[in-house]
């Protein structure tokens, strides 16, 4: 035996026992066969598969979710055929039938003459991680979705309506299709807060987007809070006698909530005024001109003794 023979032996064992003793499990796979020369022990306390059982690459594979394994696989072999290191994040499964989030951070080892021989890696449990990123996720989901709805009355706000009103308009450019909107301003509202007071009020903007969301219930059609006791409506792919058929239900669907309003100038129930408007985007024009018909409209409602609606 040489003199560098027992030095090189302490030094390995001492690398595996560093290995074995860490939370991440140590793995290596030999290239020209694609087979695993080594795995840590960790593995089975993780996972519950002892480390005899990771023979080749296929196990490996075969341990993955299904939902997680074309892009995982497809991604890790072209790395690995161009010799870049690379990472991933997938389910593993375990040998209980259950799933644990792994990554797997990977090195390509390359021989003398430069080209690749072997994958040598950590396997992580990010489990923990993963949950608190879905958290995360999930919280700034509601948050987008708050940041969508008016805190009032709980349908779209202004923000969500510019931005839906833009889309839909391109969506209309595009298919030839007519866009329709509806301004809706209730009676009087001034007048319902000084009788009954500011809270009061409130239910009852909460009480009219409820009746008028019911009166447009297609997927597309979007109910926004505008401003005020203003709301409006986006009727995509509907004509103008379409959407005064919309205007009329909600007219209708007021009518029959019958809430009261002793201090109206124009009925002693809620009653509202509403503009209609249609254009057909691929003739031309911007959806501001859209919003501005119809508030010229409603203005014209108004104007006219209220409670009535004006599409032409």
């Amino acid at each position: 035996m040489s003199d560098d023979a027992a030095p090189l032996s302490v030094d390995t064992a001492v690398y595996k026992t560093l290995l074995e003793s860490t939370q991440a499990i140590p793995w290596r796979i030999d290239l020209e066969t694609m087979r695993f020369s080594y795995i840590g022990p960790q593995v089975e306390r993780l996972l519950g598969w002892s480390p005899r059982s990771w023979v080749s690459v296929d196990d490996w594979v075969e341990r993955m979710h299904p939902e997680d394994r074309e892009r995982v696989v497809g991604f890790c072999i072209e790395q690995s055929r161009n010799g870049i290191d690379h990472e991933a994040d997938y389910r593993a499964l375990k040998a209980d039938g259950s799933y644990v989030w792994i990554r797997d951070v990977v090195h390509v080892v390359r021989n003398g003459a430069g080209e690749g021989e072997a994958l040598v890696g950590f396997m992580f449990d990010i489990s923990e991680r993963k949950k608190s990123e879905e958290k995360l996720m999930q919280l700034q989901r509601e948050l987008e979705e708050l940041s969508y709805q008016d805190g009032l009355t709980g349908v779209a706000n202004r923000r969500l309506l510019d931005s839906v009103l833009e889309s839909e308009w391109a969506s209309a450019k595009r298919a030839g299709q007519p866009l329709s909107f509806i301004m809706l301003d209730i009676d009087c509202f001034k007048l319902y807060n000084d009788y009954y007071g500011h809270l009061a009020g409130d239910d009852c903007l909460r009480r009219v987007a409820q009746i008028v969301s019911t009166a447009a219930a297609r997927p597309r059609d979007l109910l926004a809070r505008f401003g005020g006791e203003e709301f409006a409506l986006v009727l995509p792919e509907t004509d103008l006698e379409a959407a005064c058929q919309v205007a009329e239900r909600c007219r209708a669907a007021l009518a029959d909530a019958a809430i009261p309003h002793r201090a109206s100038d124009v009925s002693h129930l809620v009653t509202v005024s509403m503009g209609v408007a249609t254009a057909t985007p691929a003739e031309g024009g911007i959806p501001a001109s859209l919003i501005e018909q119809a508030d010229r409209r409603l203005y014209q409602a108004k104007q006219s003794g209220r409670d009535r609606i004006v599409g032409a």
